[in-house]
């Protein structure tokens, strides 16, 4: 039998690495910013084009690389930041496994070009697929220079599975936002398609999280402090107030390094309980420094998970510390202990017994206020015959609002759609509603006892009629008496820009009015009794997240957006002719019994197993 184990060549284990190490263009940015801080850089610009699915560059001033270790760098497990395994308990880099630089020459055109300061001249390296085609001297200043083109060029399938632009854009401003705030003292500037988009100076960390993500966080923020022998943390955690449904911005970072980690997230959320809704997060920037042989950052390809070996005494501090800034800021509901009229308490003494004195209280029980009226008063035409007002009303014997009943030949089984056709004869046999637990709308039926979930049954009405809308073009915008005002981060104002067409199509009416301040002018004729700042948020996210889908599935993702919004909640009360209003229009629609996603709509018992619970 001839052997069949053979050694990949270095191209294809390169690529294989690639696919874990480099997942998308914004891995590109974080490996080579991250890379730059290591270097010692003061300043990092990083330079996009085509979502940085065509090239991507990233310029900095650090201490650069000779000849020699320029073309070492493309090799695998080739890094300057460790020497042997215990350095990995005592990190103080980003990068130490020497595998970014060479992932990234396996699946693209790079170029580098950099100096030492100790040199006259640096050098200039041309790479396609890990192979070194050109290397000559060239003038440069000191620091790197990497020119990334054509990424997954010679891998056709990953990028066949890159998203729209809007998103790769989006997850490259997010990699540039963790790196940049962190190093509040490194100058960072980044451009997209030759435009400016972000020119941030060294500043302070609360000065650069308020340059990223807006002024409105300002007044937003509360500092915290708290340091340990274990730990030390330091950072800010918003009011309640600045809670939001989605899009809160939070991030932890541990010795510099961005961590994903829900269960310290989970500390914070706790120290907030009974402060915001449970279905809201607050904005969080939390430093944390701990001794590195104490944590384990080498547990993932991104080096965003980290392990604590403290993590439940962590955990507790940062509980601690975030109820006490709560606390000292008086973001926690007190009571008021002052004197200024207290009501006098008697100090029960023990040798005088409870002989305390019980206030009395005289009750005119022969007083009848239909009766009794006084000359010069406005209760002066009052008449000992009040009850003949009455006479006159015709009493009713039931308040509900009569529904009629399907066919008498209809028997669905037990969770089966109601055909359509059955509502035709509804007004043939008068039947009764029931609103049970202000959620569930019951009426009988021939086959037995039919449930319409009224939530459920509003988002598909809602949902039929904004479809329709937006597909026919008839969407029509109303205008709000005074328009409301959104900051948007200045990081995202490139996506939200490009998705202002797509909303005035949808209804929505906004304004730029410079430095990431937006003007809500109208929203969606019908869209009621919300919060246009949170609504537009909402619709922003769907449309900018919709990664190349048809414009059909982003009208079916936005009208459910709003639907879902707009539609009455669980805990609403219904008149009965409110009741048959939204019966009427569900069986309007063309698929009644199921929600857009799929949920049951309409459910009937039968009676069957009615008469079953009763034997």
């Amino acid at each position: 039998m001839s052997d069949i184990i053979q050694l990949l060549p270095d191209a294809v284990a390169n690529q294989i690495a690639a696919g874990e190490v480099i997942q998308r263009p914004s891995s590109v940015i974080k490996e080579l910013m991250e890379n730059s801080v290591d270097a010692g850089a003061t300043s990092i610009d990083v330079l996009v084009s085509d979502a940085g699915k065509t090239h991507i560059q990233v310029v900095d001033n650090g201490k650069g690389m000779s000849e020699t270790d320029a073309r070492l760098s493309f090799e695998r497990h080739a890094t300057s930041k460790i020497r042997q395994a215990s350095d990995l308990f005592s990190l103080h880099t980003m990068g130490f496994r020497g595998e970014a630089l060479p992932s990234i020459a396996a699946v693209s055109q790079l170029e580098l070009k950099t100096r030492t300061k100790d040199e006259d001249l640096g050098v200039w390296l041309t790479l396609e697929a890990s192979k070194i085609v050109d290397q000559k001297p060239i003038a440069c200043g000191v620091g790197a220079n990497f020119s990334v083109k054509n990424l997954f060029y010679n891998v056709p399938a990953r990028r066949r599975f890159l998203k729209s632009n809007p998103t790769e854009l989006s997850n490259i401003m997010s990699e540039f936002e963790r790196v940049a705030l962190i190093h509040p003292e490194i100058s960072f500037t980044f451009h997209r398609d030759d435009a400016l988009v972000l020119d941030l100076r060294p500043s302070s960390f609360r000065k650069r999280i308020i340059n990223l993500f807006g002024t409105h966080l300002d007044k937003q923020l509360l500092p915290v402090h708290v340091e340990t022998p274990l730990v030390t943390i330091d950072g800010f955690v918003g009011v309640p107030s600045s809670a939001r449904t989605k899009g809160a911005k939070q991030f932890f970072f541990v010795n510099k390094r961005y961590m994903r980690h829900p269960y310290f997230n989970r500390a914070i959320m706790t120290a907030f309980e009974r402060l915001i809704p449970s279905d809201k997060q607050v904005p969080y920037f939390y430093c944390i420094d701990v001794d590195p042989s104490r944590i384990d950052v080498n547990i993932h390809p991104t080096k965003t998970e980290i392990k604590f070996q403290d993590d439940q005494a962590i955990w507790q501090i940062m509980l601690a510390a975030t109820k006490e800034t709560l606390g000292k800021f008086n973001e926690v509901p007190t009571i008021d202990f002052t004197e200024t009229e207290m009501p006098e308490i008697p100090i029960y003494n023990p040798a005088q017994g409870t002989n305390i004195p019980l206030p009395h209280v005289e009750v005119d029980r022969h007083y009848d206020p239909f009766r009794a009226s006084k000359k010069g008063t406005a209760s002066s035409f009052t008449t000992d015959k009040w009850e003949d007002l009455y006479a006159t009303i015709k009493k009713t014997t039931s308040t509900a609002v009569p529904l009629a009943r399907p066919n008498e030949g209809v028997t669905p089984e037990e969770g089966e759609q109601l055909p359509l056709s059955d509502h035709s004869d509804w007004e043939a046999t008068r039947a009764g509603y029931y609103q049970h637990q202000e959620r569930y709308i019951l009426t009988s039926v021939k086959s037995g006892l039919m449930v319409v979930d009224q939530y459920r049954a509003h988002v598909r009405i809602l949902y039929d009629r904004y479809l329709r809308q937006f597909t026919n073009g008839e969407t029509v915008s109303q205008r709000l008496l005074f328009p409301e005002l959104i900051q948007i981060p200045v990081s995202q104002a490139p996506q939200f820009s490009d998705a202002l067409p797509e909303m005035e199509h949808l209804g929505f009416e906004v304004s730029n009015l410079g430095g990431g301040s937006y003007a809500i002018n109208g929203v969606p004729s019908g869209v009621d009794d919300q919060h246009p700042s949170d609504l537009v948020n909402e619709i922003v996210e769907v449309i900018i997240n919709k990664e190349g889908l048809p414009k059909e599935k982003v009208y079916h993702r936005v009208a459910l957006a709003l639907a879902r919004r707009n539609a009455i909640r669980v805990g609403t009360h219904l008149s009965g002719e409110e009741m048959k209003n939204l019966i009427d229009e569900l069986f309007m629609c063309a698929a009644p019994n199921f929600t857009p996603d799929g949920r049951n709509v309409v459910v009937i018992l039968q009676n069957e197993r009615l008469d079953a619970l009763f034997r």
